[in-house]
């Protein structure tokens, strides 16, 4: 077992260009409430909650849609006797109520009503970080952060972040935020973990670039990365049973989970520490956003900060998940294109 400590729950970090501090693990809230049919109760939620704040925790996600705003209810109620304490973060975009073509969407109707409905069930005045929740390729760009930018001036939200949103429209966004004075994006969520990491083409390089915050949603691949679903658990798939490509994709989830397995059993602990300490090593990341269903689930994730992952472990997870960067990444990385762009002889250092 190793001594040393990743971190602690109270040892915050910026999140990206700006002056905030925020957990190096932030309180997902997707689970609290059981209208989808797996979250928690009232009563579950409240002590997963607890146990966080208590811990040093100060970083809290939730979103309009998150069981039909029972996540933002529940919430309003366990902030109250700390809302100052707390970095309370929401998003915008799902819709709420089916038919009505306005009751969704990254336009300034939605975006105005869906925030005035969260303050009023987070019984608040303002929050700190409003996510746009998912780019809908319909509405102007501008449009989108002129309104962002009134709320902040409005007191409204404080920061403003965007998730699941393409590398090239954030960085728009960004910069005509830039060049108008606007607010910009200072935060970036994305799905990040050791069976998904396309994102490592463009996404995290924007993000490190500009200086935005990556916040990773799923950082346990939806379970596959805490080892319920490894190999050894899984029934032998029919040779008719699944196409080539989801072949190929569980069979490296395998690869990484069996070895997540045996690095855990190797050093004392469970996968989902594993994969989530992997995680909080990557550059550009801040904090990735774990959703715990009960205290044990969320105990177990914690204890991701009591120890770091050798050079030579997050190696073997870095081979064995590996992705492609694909052009023109593979193809400016060469070495035929570097001498043809450097010149052959010389060498630039840095």
């Amino acid at each position: 077992m190793q001594s040393e400590k990743l971190a602690e729950l109270n040892h915050y970090r910026l999140l990206g260009r700006s002056g905030l501090r925020v957990s190096p693990l932030c309180l997902g809230t997707m689970t609290f409430g059981t209208e989808a049919g797996w979250g928690a109760d009232k009563q579950e939620s409240r002590k997963v909650f607890d146990l966080y704040v208590e811990r040093g925790g100060n970083f809290i996600d939730t979103a309009d849609a998150y069981t039909n705003g029972t996540s933002e209810t529940y919430l309003g109620e366990f902030i109250e006797s700390r809302r100052e304490q707390l970095v309370l973060a929401t998003k915008y975009t799902c819709n709420t109520r089916q038919g009505d073509p306005n009751a969704g969407g990254n336009h300034r109707k939605n975006m105005i009503q869906s925030v005035e409905a969260s303050l009023k069930r987070l019984k608040t005045d303002y929050i700190d970080l409003y996510w746009l929740h998912m780019w809908e390729f319909r509405t102007p760009v501008e449009e989108v952060m002129r309104t962002f930018d009134d709320l902040v001036r409005a007191g409204k939200v404080l920061y403003i972040g965007v998730s699941d949103t393409p590398a090239w429209k954030v960085s728009q966004a960004n910069m005509l935020a830039d060049l108008r004075g606007w607010t910009p994006f200072i935060a970036l969520q994305i799905e990040y973990n050791l069976i998904e990491r396309t994102v490592e083409r463009d996404l995290i390089p924007m993000a490190r670039e500009l200086n935005i915050g990556v916040v990773p949603w799923s950082p346990l691949g939806g379970g596959v990365l805490t080892g319920k679903y490894s190999k050894a658990n899984q029934p032998e798939a029919k040779d008719n049973s699944e196409t080539p490509v989801r072949q190929n994709f569980n069979e490296m989830m395998g690869k990484v989970t069996d070895k997540n397995l045996a690095i855990a059993e190797d050093i004392g602990r469970s996968p989902a520490q594993v994969a989530l300490n992997w995680l909080l090593q990557k550059p550009g990341v801040t904090s990735p956003i774990i959703g715990a269903r009960t205290v044990k689930h969320l105990e177990d994730n914690l204890q991701c900060l009591d120890f770091v992952l050798s050079a030579e472990h997050r190696e073997q997870l870095d081979q064995l998940s590996a992705i492609d960067l694909g052009f023109p990444h593979n193809f400016l990385a060469s070495d035929f294109i570097i001498n043809t762009v450097i010149g052959g002889g010389t060498k630039i250092m840095g």
